[in-house]
């Protein structure tokens, strides 16, 4: 089992910035990739940045330039970096953890319990 803890949400102004965490702890092999993801009230859920073991990262277009995606590998950390944030950042933002519970079991999904971000305009 993998339990992951996000923090470092809150309520901000436009323009500022929030840093979030996200760590994993528990009895796994490996941690494949880290992901983010956010939802908004009546929106569905979306892909907001991932990165991989080796440091690959992906990210929304609507992120793109503003949000950085980073992973502390030996403390099983990712962490998302949030700049210029905008009034449409406002969501519930989910750590979520591809983990593989010995060297030849699948991928597994795991998730955190989410962090809230308020961006008021």
């Amino acid at each position: 089992q993998v339990q992951l803890v996000e923090s470092g949400g809150g309520l901000v102004q436009a323009g500022e910035s929030l840093r979030l965490s996200c760590a994993a702890s528990g009895r796994f092999y490996s941690i494949v990739a880290m992901d983010w993801y956010r939802q908004a009230p009546g929106k569905q859920r979306e892909l907001v940045a991932s990165i991989t073991s080796g440091g690959s990262t992906n990210y929304a277009d609507s992120v793109k330039g503003r949000f950085s995606i980073s992973r502390d590998n030996p403390k099983n950390t990712v962490y998302l970096q949030m700049n210029s944030l905008k009034a449409e950042d406002t969501a519930v933002y989910l750590c979520n953890a591809d983990a593989k519970i010995s060297p030849w079991s699948p991928r597994i999904p795991y998730w955190g319990q989410g962090t809230q971000v308020t961006v008021s305009s």
